[in-house]
């Protein structure tokens, strides 16, 4: 993406985003509770969450099969397309799109939401897609590591040793994603408006603090 179309996408943007619309972008460790917590914030602001719903959305918007994205996404790894040239695939026109343009297309997805509503979106990067917008609180749940562990072996009924494994590989290829296409660092503080661990407060507790922040930031009305 070329700084000409970032000023555009920021000039577009500024003349179509409400007084009263907010944008809350939420990243997570896996394990964190994070993707709970944006829901609760969904159903407590009465407002759309967006996360594999994104992935429709994009590929509806672009016409390509919604497999390239959901393999992409599900993948998370700079190399991640690799796959679809495989000698089952080869020859078929969407698979000579590449990840960089399957990106693209999700960001302008991601920008059109913001242009139209207020949501929660989470995860893919929405924080820095969306970094010139003045109605967005960009937040990021974590959680003690024995906590996400213990969590992840109760929710896929695996042993400890196994979730551990799960837990640095997802977070490993979220953070690759992540700064690939950011140039920033995953999950580090100076990159949010906020980050908080969900088990201090509970997963209500951690929607209504988030709630309560973007209400004091005047953010929220």
């Amino acid at each position: 993406m070329t700084v000409t179309t970032r000023q555009f996408w920021a000039a577009d943007f500024r003349r179509y985003i409400m007084d009263r619309q907010i944008i809350i972008n939420v990243g997570r460790q896996f394990g964190s509770g994070g993707r709970i917590v944006a829901q609760r914030l969904g159903e407590k602001l009465g407002i759309k969450v967006y996360d594999n719903e994104l992935i429709s959305k994009a590929a509806e918007a672009s016409g390509f099969s919604r497999y390239l994205f959901r393999k992409s996404d599900e993948k998370r790894s700079l190399f991640s397309f690799n796959s679809f040239f495989s000698s089952q695939a080869f020859g078929q026109v969407e698979n000579y799109v590449n990840d960089n343009e399957l990106f693209r297309i999700q960001s302008q997805v991601i920008r059109e939401i913001a242009k139209s509503e207020s949501a929660v979106i989470i995860g893919r990067c929405a924080d820095y897609i969306l970094r010139d917008l003045e109605c967005t609180i960009d937040v990021f749940i974590c959680a003690p590591r024995e906590t996400r562990k213990k969590t992840i072996a109760e929710r896929i009924g695996t042993s400890p040793e196994k979730a551990e494994e799960i837990m640095d590989r997802t977070d490993r290829k979220r953070e690759t994603y992540y700064n690939y296409y950011t140039f920033g660092n995953w999950g580090v503080a100076s990159n949010y408006d906020l980050c908080i661990d969900s088990t201090i407060l509970g997963i209500d507790g951690t929607a209504d603090f988030i709630i309560d922040f973007a209400r004091r930031s005047g953010k929220l009305k």
